[in-house]
């Protein structure tokens, strides 16, 4: 057993993170980790590694550990080859002290069992194959592979890639891994997922890739609320098992919160009846048995109270379910609309952006001879490596983008929702301070700004707390103080308010929940509105494979 966890607690200054916290990892086990956005995936990952102390139980490590986390802050000076030389170190140091000990062994008095446990370590880590292992990772995962390369130069993905590929060729007994495949491509996904698959020792990953969970997870934690409040151990491999359980897990919640308000009502009736009768009592008609109905109101009392004992004793104090999305009816059309034609429509798009250090015009997307036609209740799936232009192309359909060749025509009136990768500027109107512009506010001037442009019929506009997407109490708060998470949950939110007849999504699962992700699919699947998505996501890709499909790149 190389890791046990029990019973872990966290807590940041004024706020609860983590609590009742069970881990076990020995070789063989790749222990996914699920959640909402501050959930406390990343902070359990630290925990484990010793980087935090726990405010509440404890953790025991054997063996080697390593732990790629998601940003890499560099040195100074230091290059790709200093980050391999660091990761290859332990192992260096066993293929030495191997050779030390081989070169010094007497053959009639040595300790053969020294020998022979520091063989089977070097055979462990194959270590005479540590270089090659780190040109290859680096080469797969299409990272840098001069080692006098500063790692300041690099992106910050590259940077992830290159620190990936040497964790993964130092063969730690225990890896973590916090969502390794933000950086990668499909190509890049795939060694991954052979590493992983091949891992001798335990693992221990965070990511919202449902693919991967299918493909490497042996058990799934999921750190969201569960009924009893603490986080839930699903042991059965794969997401697509998780994600079954997790389902009639989340049926049997609703139903039995539902029951418990059912039950609360009809308390409060019986007791509302019993002390309206007790109150009927204590007015007796003038002159007529006082003392016989002060009696009778005193057994109403007594009854009382004990209907109140045995119906609070029965009482099971049931947690407020999740939110569960609600997708709001979208139009397709608007009235004296041709069905026939294309809500949006472009034609040999072309933009360029801003000179490059050379210079020269940067060409983010170029598609002579392309028509790019989106009919009512249509759909398309754009596709492609990074830089291929999907995000260009996706603004310039919405209209946000000039284009320097080509032709955009719209419908007079279409609405185009948009959910960017960035977070859109907050609306205000002229009062409102965007520091505590609060989600209700933003969502309100979204939806008046469209009303006295007689943009949007006032019976179609959906009420912003209605969607299943933030609590109240959350879209009463600031903007400025919601998690990513919560963050892009509203952006989705803001977006639909408006009841657009075009939704156009770039990268949608970024910093969702596996849960929303999987609900968000199923909606676009069903909504009569038009629908245009680029994704990296796989799952999501194979979701929506039946979809019209244009590939760039």
């Amino acid at each position: 057993m190389h890791l046990i966890a029990s019973d872990l607690a966290f807590a940041y200054p004024g706020r609860k993170v983590l609590e009742h916290v069970d881990v076990r990892v020995s070789d063989g086990v790749r222990l996914g980790v699920v959640g909402e956005n501050g959930s406390g995936k990343s902070t359990l990952l630290h925990l484990l590694a010793g980087r935090l102390q726990p405010g509440g139980g404890d953790v025991r490590r054997q063996g080697t550990l390593a732990l790629v986390e998601q940003e890499l802050t560099p040195a100074p000076g230091e290059t790709v080859g200093d980050v391999v030389r660091s990761a290859l170190a332990g192992v260096r140091q066993v293929a030495a002290e191997l050779d030390a000990a081989a070169a010094a062994f007497d053959h009639d008095a040595g300790d053969l069992g020294e020998l022979t446990e520091l063989l089977a370590k070097a055979d462990h880590l194959a270590a005479w194959d540590a270089d090659r292992r780190v040109d290859v990772a680096l080469t797969r995962l299409g990272a840098p592979r001069d080692l006098d390369r500063e790692l300041a130069t690099l992106s910050v993905g590259q940077r992830y890639r290159v620190r990936l590929a040497c964790r993964l060729a130092e063969r730690s007994d225990l890896l973590l891994l916090d969502e390794p495949t933000n950086h990668l491509d499909d190509e890049a996904i795939g060694f991954l997922t052979e590493e992983l698959r091949a891992w001798r020792g335990g693992v221990v990953l965070v990511t919202h890739d449902r693919q991967l969970l299918d493909d490497v997870a042996t058990a799934i934690l999921d750190l969201d609320p569960s009924m009893d409040g603490r986080p839930v151990l699903y042991g059965q491999p794969g997401y697509l098992a998780y994600r079954f359980a997790k389902n009639q897990a989340m049926h049997r919640w609703r139903q039995r919160y539902r029951a418990e308000r059912k039950r609360a009502q009809q308390l409060a009736e019986r007791l509302d009846a019993s002390y309206e009768g007790l109150s009927d009592e204590w007015r007796p008609p003038k002159g007529s048995q006082k003392h016989r109905r002060g009696t009778r109101a005193r057994i109403h009392v007594k009854a009382a109270d004990r209907l109140v004992e045995k119906l609070e004793a029965e009482a099971v104090e049931v947690p407020v379910p999740p939110l569960e999305l609600v997708f709001p009816d979208l139009p397709s059309l608007s009235p004296g609309w041709d069905p026939a034609q294309p809500l949006v429509e472009l034609r040999n798009p072309r933009v360029v952006g801003e000179p490059g250090a050379d210079g020269a015009p940067q060409v983010r997307l170029d598609l002579p001879g392309t028509r790019v036609a989106v009919p009512p209740a249509g759909r398309l799936l754009v596709v492609g490596p990074n830089g291929t232009g999907k995000s260009t192309l996706l603004a310039a359909l919405a209209g946000r983008l000039p284009l320097d060749r080509g032709s955009r025509t719209a419908v007079d009136g279409v609405r185009v929702g948009v959910v960017g990768q960035e977070n859109a500027p907050i609306v205000g109107r002229g009062l409102d301070d965007p520091r505590t512009l609060s989600g209700f506010d933003a969502a309100a001037n979204e939806a008046l700004a469209l009303l006295s442009r007689g943009a949007l019929d006032p019976d179609h506009v959906v009420p912003v707390a209605a969607l299943g997407l933030l609590a109240e109490e959350d879209l009463e708060r600031p903007l400025a103080e919601l998690s990513a998470g919560q963050r892009r949950r509203f952006e989705l939110a803001r977006t639909l308010v408006a009841a657009p007849h075009l939704l156009v999504l770039d990268e949608p699962t970024n910093h969702l929940s596996i849960d929303l992700v999987d609900e968000l699919t199923r909606a676009l699947a069903r909504t009569s509105a038009a629908v245009v998505v680029a994704t990296h996501d796989r799952r999501m890709r194979e979701d929506l494979a039946d979809w019209p499909t244009l590939t760039l790149g």
